[in-house]
């Protein structure tokens, strides 16, 4: 007898990279600060492209961003951000690049008054928000949480934390589980987090 073949989120594509990433790591909660800093940074570096050119790319970011460690990358150089403009390993982007390292004094700055995770959860009341979209057109691009996460953000002196950048953020880290209502990770994650 023939399995059923695995329901996925309609997006998915068959790139290896891509599926792991959608069944092991998307919109499944995270609450480690320095895991939550790197995902808003890769985030911000995807604007204008396609998520897959950043997460094919993010071992390296992690090699040449010191394991988003901001306590490391808040004291980066202009020399560093000229070495960092000839890496081909990551987008040559400067604003970019001058982004990450102006967020990591920005995340320090809040891990002065709380933990950095604390302060992103408590956006979405510190539990993930349930949705039940059936299709992925369906999903919005980005919510009244999201607004409020990029307006606080961007006032402590975040840079590409637009609202939709802190939607995808936010479904990337399981603050709200937009998988669709049919993909097998819904239910599991349901599961997890005490909705099941």
């Amino acid at each position: 007898m023939k399995s059923e073949p695995i329901k996925r989120c309609s997006w998915n594509t068959s790139d290896p990279v891509y599926l792991a990433y959608h069944d092991r790591e998307w919109g499944r909660p995270r609450y480690d600060s320095r895991l939550l800093f790197e995902m808003l940074c890769l985030e911000g570096m995807q604007a204008g492209l396609s998520w897959i050119t950043i997460l094919k790319r993010r071992d390296h970011y992690r090699a040449v961003f010191a394991g988003f460690d901001p306590r490391i990358i808040a004291d980066y150089s202009e020399e560093n951000v000229a070495q960092l403009m000839e890496d081909p390993g990551i987008i040559r982007n400067r604003r970019k690049i001058e982004a990450i390292i102006a967020n990591a004094k920005s995340c320090l700055e809040i891990e002065k008054e709380q933990p950095f995770s604390q302060y992103l959860w408590h956006f979405v009341g510190g539990r993930p928000i349930v949705h039940h979209y059936s299709a992925h057109d369906t999903i919005p691009a980005a919510s009244e949480e999201s607004r409020l996460m990029s307006k606080d953000l961007k006032k402590r002196g975040f840079k590409f934390v637009g609202e939709t950048i802190c939607y995808a953020f936010m479904q990337a880290v399981g603050m709200v589980n937009d998988h669709e209502t049919g993909c097998f990770c819904y239910r599991q994650i349901l599961e997890e987090i005490g909705h099941g």
